[in-house]
């Protein structure tokens, strides 16, 4: 009795791909496509935003030389701060304005990270607020603060990638979407409307 044997490399055609080829590409941004550029711009200033209003802090902490781990109450812009917190809100600032000279994917990445760094450090410091480990001088208003960046954070590194409803020419979707991008640009295209001869628009 005869038996079929279909070699593993061949597939149907508009079959997904298996094994290696079946993995999703990674997204990159291209800024010369007006969808792309639009979205690393947001991300950017997403970014640059954040980072300056950081670097503000830190900067006017450490002019103010307070203590390393003080946590005597000294206030900059309302909200409690000492040495420690100063400086490591220069680094993430920093770290941020990095995030906006790159751009594209890693300034999104890095808003994401670390607006959900921002919130999980509330919650913690929310914990510490009255012990003996509250090494960074937190108070209510240093929480609702970490809070607020966090979600604000997370709101420009998500924009135009986490979302059910993403339009086809959106990067993010179309690397999620491969089959379907190919049958889309597979499919033919209506002919653009001949003029008349003699007729003028």
């Amino acid at each position: 009795m005869a038996t079929h044997v279909l070699h593993p490399s061949r597939r149907r055609e508009g079959e997904p791909a298996r094994g290696r080829s079946a993995r999703r590409k990674a997204t990159r941004l291209d800024e010369h496509l007006p969808v792309d550029h639009s979205l690393s711009r947001f991300y950017r200033v997403g970014a640059g935003l954040m980072g300056l209003l950081l670097l503000a802090f830190g900067i006017l902490g450490l002019i103010d030389r307070i203590g390393f781990f003080d946590t005597g109450g000294d206030t900059v812009a309302g909200l409690n701060t000492n040495g420690a917190l100063s400086i490591l809100s220069i680094c993430v600032g920093l770290l941020l304005f990095v995030g906006m000279v790159v751009g594209g994917n890693f300034a999104s990445t890095l808003n994401m990270v670390l607006g959900i760094a921002f919130i999980l450090s509330g919650f913690v410091n929310l914990a510490l607020l009255d012990s003996s480990m509250n090494f960074l001088a937190f108070r209510m208003q240093n929480v609702l603060f970490s809070f607020v960046v966090g979600l604000l954070l997370m709101m420009f590194g998500m924009y135009g990638r986490v979302s059910g409803g993403l339009p086809h020419d959106n990067p993010y979707w179309r690397a999620r979407h491969p089959e379907q991008v190919a049958r889309e640009e597979r499919r033919p295209r209506a002919p653009m409307p001949e003029v008349a001869k003699g007729k003028r628009l």
